[in-house]
């Protein structure tokens, strides 16, 4: 009941209705009882009850828009009286238009001034324009976020995780399996949630379904990472769909403005027939089971690959070592289980004899009758042969029948087209749910669409925003609050400016998978509150894992769609546990190869030409195989090495760093380590550097149909790292031929403590008196063997001569400074004419000193020097390959004719 005083007189039964409005002052308008109306100053009129409310925010149903206010007075809980703090005059709202709630003190939390403290020093310690600016701006947008308990920053910075209320039923216009189901439930029942996507398992296409059932319950969200390829990838999927004109593609101002320079068009044309929710969520029911035994076939399948593997190597073994198996233990009934627990049985008995305890246990364990066969000596051990072999035998069949009962499931329950019919039907129901509401507004542009009149409307018209974590809170309306933010690759964003679009929406969903490679701290010796929210520890995810803990829903995305099983296997075992259900199928490929370079450092300032030389080697030896034909990637830890490598490989490779290539793939990845056996290659920095899992799994998985490891001889085996087993791992799985070991041989392999052994009839012609460095001794060596030739005989070689015994001083063109430096410098070898003694050719060794920015200026003064005198020159790196071969390629052009010549 509302009683109302005007001047002290209560006016109550008199007043028929009453308004409050802001003309000129704050009034109140008054219709009284066969008196007409009259206005009143409110400040002359008393309202019960009145209430007051301190600094809060104001929200309106419907809209996204929060507002800061400083305070309010409402007025028989019908009118409001708002005060802001930036505004000269009070706004009057009818209560039933608006609503308020609590503001809080999030930012004067410790856990939000650190992160704010991170955003200034990194302003502060710079170190280029450029990253000041970036720098700023995330401080600003800190500054800007809304204090809301609602938002998912609230949660984050209390370790609060809320629930959410069961919704509507679940569709999946764009396919599923049984950890994408598990993925997709789970973010809408926890205000915050993580969906773990290692490679290839379809990450994006969960994204996808979450997508398109936020916008069949009428809500918003922001798509956004720190990597604009994986945000991109979304955009592509959801306009071949036809739903790209949901999405407002903003972030910085450059794409804002690209976008709304070309809006996209809201489809005509009437619906297509779709099937009603309640339809989809009976199918989906019936999927639930076929899901399950989708999974449990292809498990099935790796199992039994594996167990022929094993049983192949078992009979080799046999066969090696002339082992003769007894027949068929089929009569036994052994299980694989029991068949394992007999064989430890009988190896804990030894060389023991059967007592009447064994028999009995025999008995009653395994249910042999006649304990003869397993006496002892060598009937045991035939007998424990023939159990290794059944073991195989009797596993493939069970696990063989066992895929046949799951594939049989499948089949009676049409799945595939089940699967089918629930992606069709969610599709055509979301597409008529969309363009059944009623048409949104279609004109807006960049410099408006954030007003507070027209943001409501553009989310409407665009519920998915994507942006990039740094530009979110510049790229909508101030104070907006999403249902939602999805943010893809959170293991390589870090938390600053990460959180961002937490204080920019309810609810958050987390992206990312911390076996791959991780994000790269800032370091800034700022002091975290609570290790959980460290910077320079953890990324996004990593850090949500540690704040909610337990709370926190995970869901690991199972199913592997890009890589050969037995690519992908390997990261399954040494990465994850064998968590992964790899869906590709063996078809008796070739997909794993290992070229081991020669003995030898061959090792240069981050780059490994011997691998080059090995892979190139490998490259023109094979005849390419009719199952892969497609991209081939080149995939190294160092950037010199790739460098190099664009020099070398052919031009199809595409060819970066394994940090560069994380989320992308090719059909053939070859993977070069660079480091060989030198004491500064195996320190534990650069071992681990290399070795990092991350990087290794990483690296691994972008090969869809081969991959090749090109590494050193046992550089690794000291680390017994993860390099170490993936090359065990290739060498047990891959077949013999794509095992090859020291394809390219040097002689300057010499030079090294290690060589191959093919060098040691070289190593015993070398004559000290030569040189006093090896690799001269080397060169000389081969060179009088290809001058001892018939065809050689008109040429000589002499070593170490002066440069101006070879150029002449005297000639013309030449500067002062290369005068002097002739003067100095000599050449390690001269090829001469034996009649007329005329210098015909120059070929310099080349050792690790003739990488420095010094002497690679000297090098080149000399080669400038030879050209001018118009004498060639080779010049022989020790860390290069065909040194033979270029020798007698270099000296052929002064060699005699042969006889038919």
């Amino acid at each position: 009941m509302v009683s109302i005083r005007v001047g002290g007189e209560d006016r109550t039964a008199a007043i028929t209705s009453w308004s409050i409005r802001s003309d000129r002052g704050l009034h109140l308008h008054c219709s009284y009882a066969n008196k007409g109306s009259a206005v009143h100053a409110l400040d002359d009129c008393v309202i019960s009850p009145t209430r007051e409310l301190g600094a809060c925010l104001l929200t309106k149903p419907g809209s996204t828009i929060v507002t800061p206010i400083a305070k309010a007075r409402i007025y028989g809980e019908r009118y409001a009286v708002v005060h802001y703090a930036d505004a000269d005059r009070p706004y009057v709202y009818r209560m039933d238009t608006i609503g308020f709630a609590a503001s809080t003190a999030l930012k004067d939390a410790p856990v939000f001034q650190y992160f704010t403290a991170v955003a200034n020093a990194r302003q502060e310690r710079a170190g280029s324009k450029t990253e000041r600016e970036i720098a700023a701006n995330v401080a600003r947008q800190l500054a800007r976020l809304p204090t809301s308990a609602d938002t998912a920053l609230h949660a984050y910075c209390t370790g609060c995780n809320g629930a959410q209320g069961p919704g509507q039923g679940l569709i999946f216009p764009f396919g599923l399996n049984e950890s994408q189901l598990l993925a997709v439930e789970q973010a809408f029942l926890a205000q915050i949630s993580v969906i773990e996507g290692p490679p290839g398992t379809g990450k994006t296409q969960t994204i996808l379904n979450i997508l398109a059932n936020i916008m069949l319950r009428g809500q918003t969200v922001a798509v956004l990472s720190n990597n604009n390829a994986a945000v991109e990838n979304v955009y592509e999927k959801l306009e071949k769909s036809g739903l790209g004109h949901m999405v407002a593609r903003l972030g910085s101002q450059d794409k804002r403005r690209d976008f709304f320079a070309c809006l996209p068009e809201w489809p005509s044309g009437e619906p297509a027939p779709a099937p009603a929710l309640e339809e989809l969520q009976s199918l989906l029911t019936g999927l639930k089971q076929y899901l399950r035994d989708h999974n449990r076939a292809a498990q099935l399948q790796l199992e039994l690959d594996e167990l022929a593997i094993e049983r192949r190597y078992l009979l080799q073994w046999q066969a090696d070592n002339g082992v003769q198996a007894a027949s068929s233990l089929d009569k036994y009934g052994l299980s694989p289980q029991k068949t394992a627990d007999l064989m430890a049985y009988l190896a804990r008995l030894g060389e023991q004899r059967i007592r009447l305890k064994d028999r009995i246990d025999l008995l009653f364990n395994f249910w042999i009758f006649r304990a003869k066969p397993f006496a002892e000596g060598a009937a045991r051990l035939t007998m424990f042969h023939a159990l290794q072999l059944h073991y195989y035998d009797k596993a493939m069949r069970d696990k063989e029948a066992e895929l046949q009962a799951c594939r049989a499931s499948l089949a009676h329950g049409n799945f595939e087209v089940m699967l089918e019919a629930l992606r069709n039907g969610s599709m055509l129901h979301l597409k008529q749910h969309l363009q059944r509401l009623p048409r949104p507004a279609e004109k807006f542009d960049a410099k408006t669409y954030k007003d507070k009149a027209q943001f409501d409307d553009f989310l409407k018209r665009f519920p998915i925003l994507g942006s990039g974590t740094h530009s979110i809170v510049n790229s909508i309306a101030p104070g907006a609050i999403l249902d939602y933010v999805i943010i893809d690759e959170a293991s390589l964003q870090d938390i600053v400016p990460g959180i961002l679009p937490l204080g920019c929406a309810k609810n958050l969903v987390v992206v990312g998978d911390n076996r791959q490679l991780p994000h790269i701290p800032v370091m800034l010796d700022v002091r975290a509150p609570a290790e959980a929210y460290d910077c320079e520890r953890y990324s996004l995810l990593d850090s949500c894992v540690e704040v909610f803990r337990e709370t926190l829903p995970r869901t690991l995305l199972k199913e592997h769609y890009r890589c050969h099983p037995r690519i992908i296997q390997f990261c399954n075992q040494q990465f994850y546990a064998n968590a992964l259900v790899p869906m590709t199928r063996d078809n008796g490929e070739a997909p794993l190869r290992l070229v081991v370079t020669a003995k030898g450092n061959h090792a240069r300032q981050n780059t490994n030409q011997r691998e080059l030389d090995s892979l190139l080697k490998l490259l023109d030896d094979e005849r390419e195989p009719v199952w892969l034909d497609g991209s081939r990637g080149f995939i190294a830890p160092f950037r010199a090495q790739v460098i190099l490598s664009r020099t070398h490989l052919p031009a199809d490779f595409v060819k970066d760093t394994v940090h560069k290539f994380q989320g992308r793939e090719c059909d053939e990845i070859v993977f070069s380590t660079v480091l060989d056996k030198k004491r500064y290659n195996q320190d534990a920095r650069r071992l681990h550097f290399v070795d990092d899992p991350r990087m290794i799994n990483v690296a691994v998985s972008r090969a869809k149909h081969r991959f090749t490891l090109v590494t050193g001889d046992e550089v690794f085996a000291r680390n017994n790292g993860h390099l170490a087993a993936l090359m065990r791992y290739v060498t047990y799985y891959a077949q013999d031929e794509q095992v090859v070991r020291a394809p390219v041989v040097s002689a300057f392999d010499l030079l090294y403590g290690e060589y191959d052994q093919s060098l040691a009839r070289l190593n015993a012609r070398l004559r000290p008196e030569d040189s006093r460095y090896k690799s001269e001794q080397i060169v000389a060596q081969l060179l009088r063997e290809v001058l001892s030739t018939p065809a050689c005989h008109a040429l000589k070689v002499h070593g170490q001569v002066r440069l101006n015994q070879v150029a002449s001083p005297g000639m013309a063109g030449l500067t002062e400074r290369e005068r002097g430096f002739m003067a100095r410098a000599s050449c390690d070898f001269v090829l001469y004419f034996r009649v007329g003694k005329m210098p015909v050719g120059v070929i310099e060794v080349d050792g690790g000193s003739h990488n420095r920015p010094d002497q690679s200026a000297r090098d080149a003064m000399k080669d400038g020097i030879l050209a001018k005198s118009g004498i060639p020159v080779l010049r022989l790196r020790t860390v290069e390959s065909r040194i033979e071969a270029r020798i007698a390629e270099f000296i052929a052009q002064w060699a005699s004719p042969g006889p038919n010549g």
